[in-house]
């Protein structure tokens, strides 16, 4: 097991080194200049390059990109342009928020999903999986952004039963442990654990069949085993790949929830990263891809270490 644990540690630092790269590659390809935002139309040429190179972009793209590597692995992300505050406050901050809402969201989409993919997978081609395979599909087809707007004219508009916006009473960003905060994550999680849970169904329901048409599974009822034994020896079988897709999932939700955070003016990660797109504050803006996506990767190490606990054979593998 510790040679396995070593392995995927070794094999995920050049990933993190690739995915620093993208992140700033992309972010520099982008047209236009990030100074644009703070300087007055009439600045002089003086004091452009005194800001260049107080943000270092008078240096070249290598250069910049070892800087910034090297103040990233001591915790320093840079400074916002637009804000003038440290980006890697603005992150922790907002990737708090969204990972409060993405793992909200994972575990309701996992529940309702892997309930759907179970019953759909034992009752095969009845009225039982048919309709629980097309909530499955429409879970995944359903655009989000349109049904967070849809649960807001509900429940918010028409019922008034939850708030529709922010993380707080009066649309405070700051988070409190209570029911009066609680209430704010309740829209924004159903709607993002709608796609999650499709994907979770569909995937649990191709296991679960799967898995029941194998020999060991006639040689366990032939043995008299009863239904309770046959459903644990299933849920074993079908836990590894079923706990991947939640993992990648979870990641999915941390890095694309830019448009529900916009609908319900959530203050995380994807707030963050569509205010610093239209502000062209470069910093902040590779400061939040870097955090989400290292997250991503640290996700997925995690994912295959459970994965080994779970079934030995990828550990020999």
């Amino acid at each position: 097991m510790f040679a396995f644990l070593l392995r995927r540690l070794i094999y995920t630092l050049p990933i993190m080194l690739g995915v620093a790269l993208v992140c700033f590659a992309l972010v520099h390809l982008a047209p236009g200049d990030p100074l644009v935002s703070i300087l007055p139309p009439d600045a002089s040429g003086e004091l452009q390059q005194q800001l260049r190179q107080l943000y270092g972009f008078d240096r070249s793209y290598p250069e910049q990109f070892v800087a910034w590597i090297w103040r990233a692995l001591h915790g320093d992300l840079g400074t916002s342009i637009a804000s003038g505050r440290a980006v890697a406050d603005e992150v922790i901050r907002a990737v708090g928020n969204t990972l409060k809402l993405a793992v909200f969201a994972t575990l309701i989409g996992f529940a309702f999903g892997s309930l759907f993919g179970f019953v759909a997978g034992y009752f095969q081609n009845s009225w039982v999986d048919k309709a629980a395979s097309f909530t499955a599909v429409l879970g995944v087809s359903v655009p989000h952004y349109w049904l967070g707007m849809v649960l807001v004219i509900i429940f918010s508009s028409q019922l008034m039963w939850l708030p529709p916006s922010g993380a707080g009473p009066g649309g405070s960003a700051d988070w409190r442990w209570n029911w009066e905060h609680m209430q704010h994550l309740v829209l924004p999680a159903i709607t993002m654990s709608v796609i999650p849970m499709g994907i979770i169904a569909r995937t649990v329901r191709a296991l679960v069949a799967e898995i029941l048409s194998q020999e060991f599974i006639v040689g366990l009822r032939a043995k008299g085993l009863t239904d309770l034994g046959i459903f644990q020896h299933v849920v074993k079988n079908a836990a590894p790949t079923a706990l991947a897709v939640m993992g990648l999932q979870l990641g999915y939700l941390l890095g694309g929830s830019i448009l529900i955070e916009t609908v319900f003016s959530w203050p995380g990660a994807g707030f963050l990263l569509n205010s610093a797109i239209f502000q062209r504050d470069l910093p902040l803006l590779q400061g939040a891809i870097l955090v989400l996506a290292m997250f991503f990767v640290v996700l997925n190490l995690v994912v295959d270490v459970v994965q080994g606990l779970l079934d030995p054979r990828i550990v020999r593998s």
